[in-house]
């Protein structure tokens, strides 16, 4: 167990180099060109950081590690980011604070965020399920001819044995709709979505529309 002032001292390469995030440390001195002292990361060196891992924010109040208000997305890369280190360097411990008490145990926070975390990774296994069934259109603009959508047997990277027609899906989230390709025989009847509509003045049949503002 470190506690925060502990961990300050192995920011220089003589005792060694740790970071923290999301309360757990680790040696990173095997990339002490990045780490040490006038390396990229250096900043990382002898905190718990978590944030600016997702911000950019390398100032003293950025390197924190208060996760509060992150988005889905922040806080599955931020994850990501965990089980890089996890999976590259020396796990040493955890620090004491945020995220473990003096005991080591997890705190509410811990378990806060972590719910956090699973609720976000459910999120994207749903999205991404939802892309392979309604993957996302090709699209171009010109200043001549203006914007364009088209499915493709690999629009949106999404290979298949089927093109689709282009669609619109509302997406709650942002407010605001996205070109998806949709099967043919999704495009009316029982399998037909409430939140899918057609583009205007476009062929319902045709695999390709222009997209008038």
């Amino acid at each position: 167990l470190f506690t925060k002032e502990e961990l300050q001292e192995y920011s220089e390469s003589n005792k060694g180099l740790y970071l923290a995030i999301l309360g757990k440390v680790y040696d990173v001195g095997k990339g002490e060109k990045f780490y040490a002292s006038g390396g990229n990361y250096h900043f990382f060196t002898g905190r718990d950081g978590s944030r600016a891992f997702i911000t950019g924010d390398f100032t003293d109040s950025g390197l924190t590690d208060d996760v509060t208000g992150l988005t889905v997305k922040e806080l599955i890369n931020l994850h990501e980011w965990a089980q890089y280190y996890h999976k590259e360097y020396k796990y040493k411990g955890k620090v004491i604070g945020r995220y473990y008490d003096d005991e080591g145990q997890p705190t509410s926070y811990y378990h806060q965020v972590k719910k956090l975390i699973n609720k976000a990774k459910r999120t994207k296994e749903e999205q991404d399920k939802e892309k392979l069934s309604y993957p996302p259109c090709n699209a171009e603009w010109s200043l001549e001819s203006g914007s364009r959508v088209w499915c493709s047997t690999r629009s949106g990277g999404i290979e298949r044995d089927w093109i689709g027609v282009p669609r619109q899906l509302y997406d709650p989230g942002s407010h605001t709709y996205r070109c998806i390709c949709i099967r043919e025989n999704e495009t009316d009847g029982p399998n037909k979505k409430g939140n899918i509509k057609e583009y205007p003045e476009c062929n319902p049949k045709s695999t390709s529309c222009w997209v008038h503002s």
